[in-house]
């Protein structure tokens, strides 16, 4: 146990001062960590097998909430102090006052991460992290069995995916995917572009139920897929909606997909 009662302390700096983008460490993945927030989405990385560095915790939860946690990850410095010290050091009121870092993990190839998929989505271009969180949540209650991310999406290890993901981001396999989107064909999937278009299909479309392996493709928050991502689809698939609504969050939207169209 390492009290801290500076908000300067150097040995807390990947819980105070570095960016994600820092965190993630792109130059050396080997070295990049993220941060996990609250006990239970700390459980379930653990549970998951992702390897924890350092704890920061609010005194009263030593032998509280992160009593379990701290006795499962061996080894490692629990740093610890005041809840207004701890909140002037991260720069928010900590979650049930725990945060864990991990190290970030191996990401593994396209072809590992589909293997026997029938289901997966397509992230492409979605950067808010709430919308992250709740993509994979989703994806993980619903029965899909991949995320693939382009790399102009945000980081599901981002601290606020993964608490809006309640660590689903654990549980569902994931990696990025730079190849042509075309390339999912070689893997024996069918694409289906989630988009408005005049020759879209309704998503309770009967064929595409009938897909063996089906990829989901999910556009940005604004914009939606590019029209490239659209023409080289196999299908184009639209929600049906009521009252002149034309669209929903992407978020809700791939929810609704993802239920549909499960195996």
């Amino acid at each position: 146990m390492i009290e801290i009662t500076s908000i300067d302390d150097p040995r807390v700096v990947m819980f105070s001062s570095l960016t994600e983008h820092q965190l993630r460490n792109r130059l050396e993945p080997d070295k990049g960590i993220f941060i996990a927030e609250s006990p239970k989405v700390i459980k379930v990385a653990l549970d998951a097998g992702c390897e924890p560095i350092a704890l920061l915790c609010e005194r009263k939860h030593i032998t509280g909430d992160a009593s379990e946690i701290i006795s499962r990850c061996g080894d490692i410095p629990v740093y610890t102090g005041e809840r207004q010290v701890l909140a002037a050091l991260t720069g928010y009121t900590l979650t049930r006052g725990v945060l864990c870092a991990f190290r970030r993990p191996v990401m593994p190839s396209v072809e590992q991460v589909c293997g026997d998929a029938q289901r997966i989505v397509v992230i492409k271009g979605v950067v808010d992290t709430t919308n992250i969180g709740a993509i994979f949540r989703s994806a993980a209650a619903l029965g899909i069995d991949a995320v693939l991310l382009t790399p102009d999406s945000c980081d599901p290890l981002n601290r606020r995916a993964v608490r809006v993901s309640m660590g689903s981001v654990f549980l569902v396999p994931w990696t990025w995917i730079d190849e042509p989107l075309q390339s999912l064909h070689e893997l024996g999937f069918r694409t289906a572009a989630m988009a408005l278009s005049d020759d879209s299909i309704s998503l309770d479309d009967p064929v595409l139920q009938q897909e063996p392996r089906l990829a989901i493709i999910m556009g940005t928050e604004g914009d939606g897929l590019p029209h490239a991502a659209i023409a080289e689809a196999d299908y184009v698939v639209r929600i049906p909606m009521s009252h002149q609504v034309d669209s929903l969050n992407v978020a809700a939207a791939a929810a609704v997909a993802f239920w549909q169209l499960r195996k």
